[in-house]
């Protein structure tokens, strides 16, 4: 049998639309920046490139291309003309490691995932003139959340960050393509191989420039590094393609059968503890065996799932996701996510919901 892919969150497969405008952007190669025809033609495909990305999101703001969601935040994180920040325990451990690194502030969710709000509301400094600068507090959420696929609600979130004249940055790595972006966002990140397009490339979307402080260079002056107008004009290319159902919608029902052997034999379907699951990324837990051994055994008889996020994948860890939820240690060190995209069919969910049901049965 041929292999079904269901680990999406982690990276989606090139859109052949994606493929095409990497292409484009190969034969007319040239730095943008360059002042001579070349870098003309090219500095052209770029601003075409940037006007369809806004159109494709829905966005009216400004548009920063990077090389993924981890330099989209690291811009926001470094240049926000803010004095505070505070995330979300729930983030990912791109955000995350502000937390570390720079003792940032977490934010505690609810048992379903959510946002605390009144947690939410003491992490944030009002905001005030301190010795001519705005002492106002940069905070950052996920959309989608890349292990659970919870989805948080952000115009209740940005409604408590805009009261106290706060900045709010939307991570939309996970919902970008799939989802609109958040109108209540005042920074968003994206990343293009989470939809479909090319590995390497991204954009941190923001209101207006002065948000950020200028470090010179590219972008305006606000990157430093030339632009990948390959990767860019792909990316473009697969979030137009992505503006027909993502996924989710033909698959629904094939979810709903696999939900319902999960909870039949007595595994557990952490979308049951969600605020509001996502149609796209599910963590389910098989009883009696490990996430780890769940994920080799799956990719021996032809399946790619993960255990969480990829960049915390191959770790021993407890996932910082699930803990920060309360969700037990023993169903956490069990639970697995299988996240679908713009290619998966409703056939090759009810194979997986075959496979794994089989595991469970020969484990118990």
């Amino acid at each position: 049998m041929s292999r079904i892919y269901l680990d999406h969150a982690a990276t989606s497969p090139l859109r052949p639309e994606a493929r095409e405008g990497m292409a484009e952007g190969m034969a007319a190669w040239a730095n943008p920046s360059s002042p001579h025809a070349e870098g003309r033609k090219a500095r052209a495909a770029l601003e075409d490139a940037r006007g369809r990305v806004k159109a494709a999101l829905g966005w009216d703001g400004e548009v920063i291309f990077t090389s993924g969601a981890s330099e989209a935040a690291l811009l926001a994180f470094d240049r926000a003309a803010v004095i505070n920040e505070a995330v979300s325990a729930v983030e990912h451990d791109a955000i995350r490691q502000f937390v570390n690194q720079r003792g940032v502030p977490e934010i505690a969710v609810q048992a379903d995932g959510s946002v605390d709000l009144a947690s939410l509301s003491l992490k944030i400094t009002p905001s005030e003139h301190v010795e001519g600068e705005e002492n106002r507090t940069l905070v950052a959420v996920q959309r989608v959340n890349s292990e659970t696929g919870n989805r948080q609600d952000i115009s209740l979130v940005a409604e408590a960050v805009h009261a106290e004249g706060g900045l709010l940055l939307v991570d939309c790595a996970q919902s970008a393509g799939k989802l609109p972006i958040p109108p209540a966002a005042d920074m968003a990140i994206i990343a293009a191989h989470k939809f479909g397009g090319p590995v390497g490339v991204g954009a941190l979307l923001l209101r207006e420039y002065a948000m950020l402080t200028p470090v010179g260079g590219h972008e305006r002056g606000y990157r430093r590094g030339t632009e990948n107008l390959p990767g860019v004009l792909g990316m473009a290319a697969a979030l137009e393609a992505a503006g027909t159902p993502y996924c989710g919608w033909e698959t629904g029902p094939a979810i709903d059968r696999l939900a319902d052997r999960v909870r039949g034999a007595g595994g557990e379907w952490l979308g049951d503890r969600l605020a509001a699951p996502s149609a796209f990324i599910h963590a389910l837990a098989m009883p009696g065996m490990s996430a780890a051994s769940q994920v080799m055994r799956f990719d021996m008889t032809g399946f790619a799932v993960s255990q969480g996020s990829a960049c915390s994948s191959g770790t021993m860890k407890t996932s910082a996701v699930l803990s920060a939820m309360g969700v037990e240690q023993e169903v956490a060190a069990r639970v697995i996510r299988v996240s679908l995209g713009w290619n998966t069919t409703e056939a090759e969910v009810d194979a997986f919901a075959d496979a794994w049901a089989m595991m469970a049965e020969g484990n118990s």
